[in-house]
């Protein structure tokens, strides 16, 4: 996984929407890489939906999140749709398969799809979170948000 001080080489993946998300585009604030292992899966759906829900808090606080797996985006924009995501974006990370999971150390070659974690970049790029959970664990959004308060 990355480490705490590393830059993140900027990137362009594609919305729920098909539109081009670059990371340069939030340059100046700070960004929240959310990776989830599959869409339409209860404890991604929830991860997904916390960060909808505290969009408003991250806007607060300078940050932005993204939520980002394996699956097309085809797939994120139903899928969005049908768990209420409307500011999100969701970010498919599909082709070259994982090729962002893979670079950040988070794509588990076993199950093909990355694993669950949060990396949150500072306002220039550089890592300053990250952690890793387990399949089944809801990432605790207050523990995000606690972070970004300090």
């Amino acid at each position: 996984m990355v480490k705490i001080g590393e830059k993140i080489e900027d990137f362009i993946l594609k919305d729920q929407n098909g539109n081009d998300v670059r990371l340069s585009d939030y340059r100046g604030k700070r960004v929240i890489l959310s990776f989830h292992p599959l869409a339409w899966t209860p404890v991604c759906r929830d991860q997904m939906k916390d960060l909808e829900k505290h969009y408003e808090t991250f806007e607060k606080l300078n940050a932005v999140a993204l939520g980002i797996s394996v699956d097309s985006t085809f797939c994120k924009h139903a899928w969005a749709d049908a768990i209420g995501i409307k500011r999100t974006p969701l970010l498919s990370d599909f082709w070259p398969h994982g090729e962002l999971a893979r670079k950040l150390g988070v794509f588990n070659e076993e199950k093909g799809f990355s694993n669950r974690a949060n990396i949150i970049l500072d306002e220039e790029g550089k890592v300053i979170f990250t952690k890793l959970y387990d399949i089944p664990q809801l990432p605790d959004i207050n523990e995000i948000i606690e972070f970004l308060k300090r």
